[in-house]
């Protein structure tokens, strides 16, 4: 389906959803209280977070600093079920998401959590984002660890009782799951499309977003899926 066909029909060009509304405002939020110390040399460390579409996801943390690789593809469903066409059915427990490899000795758990509150989503929709509706458009930060489980309730807890949103955070603090990629033409999508009036309108403001409220975080290189 053509992008102007798509826009003419209320669609997303590749079925991530109608355009209905633009991208929500990012947010200024504060740093996590609770968080882990920067690592003293260079490694790897891996995060999945389910915030919506994944195009829009993957783009913001391929633009935050320390991240080494953001993948976008399926968590909380299992390897029969991992497939675009029927994740989008909503009936294969699969919340989009992006895994995230970064360098704990330049970005924390706590930070990269501080960008997906702040501007890779709204984490106060429940089982939708934006012009988005399903479970699999779900809210979920899928740990990896007890570590990131205790960082993630307290931070979430920590922004709840500071009423930094208007309304009660839904994200859900998964336990680890495994992680399947998505089809190759979901990967960079919003970077080889940004032309498509889905990420003009979605996504490319969530990069925006970063670069102005969190620029501290912010990288100009992209990271790659």
């Amino acid at each position: 389906m053509t992008s102007l066909m798509a826009l003419a029909l209320g669609l997303g060009t590749a079925g991530c959803g109608p355009l209905l509304a633009g991208a929500a405002d990012g947010i200024a939020i504060p740093a996590a209280q609770v968080d882990e110390a920067l690592a003293a040399s260079p490694g790897q460390s891996v995060a999945v977070f389910a915030g919506g579409c994944f195009w829009g996801v993957q783009a913001v943390f391929q633009h935050t600093r320390g991240v080494l690789r953001a993948t976008s593809g399926y968590a909380g469903g299992g390897a029969e079920t991992a497939l675009y066409e029927m994740v989008g059915s909503d009936t294969t427990g699969h919340a989009e998401s992006v895994q995230v490899v970064y360098d704990p000795s330049k970005v924390t758990f706590g930070q990269l959590l501080r960008v997906f509150f702040a501007v890779a989503h709204d984490p106060t929709q429940l089982n939708y984002q934006g012009p988005d509706t399903g479970t699999q458009y779900r809210s979920a930060v899928f740990t990896a660890n007890a570590d990131q489980a205790r960082i993630a309730k307290a931070y979430v807890q920590q922004l709840d009782a500071a009423k930094v949103f208007k309304r009660k955070i839904v994200t859900v603090i998964a336990n680890p799951t495994p992680f399947y990629p998505a089809e190759d033409y979901h990967q960079d999508y919003a970077t080889l499309h940004p032309g498509d009036p889905y990420i003009r309108i979605n996504d490319a403001p969530k990069v925006e977003h970063l670069k102005a409220l969190l620029p501290e975080l912010y990288s100009e290189k992209k990271a790659p899926a």
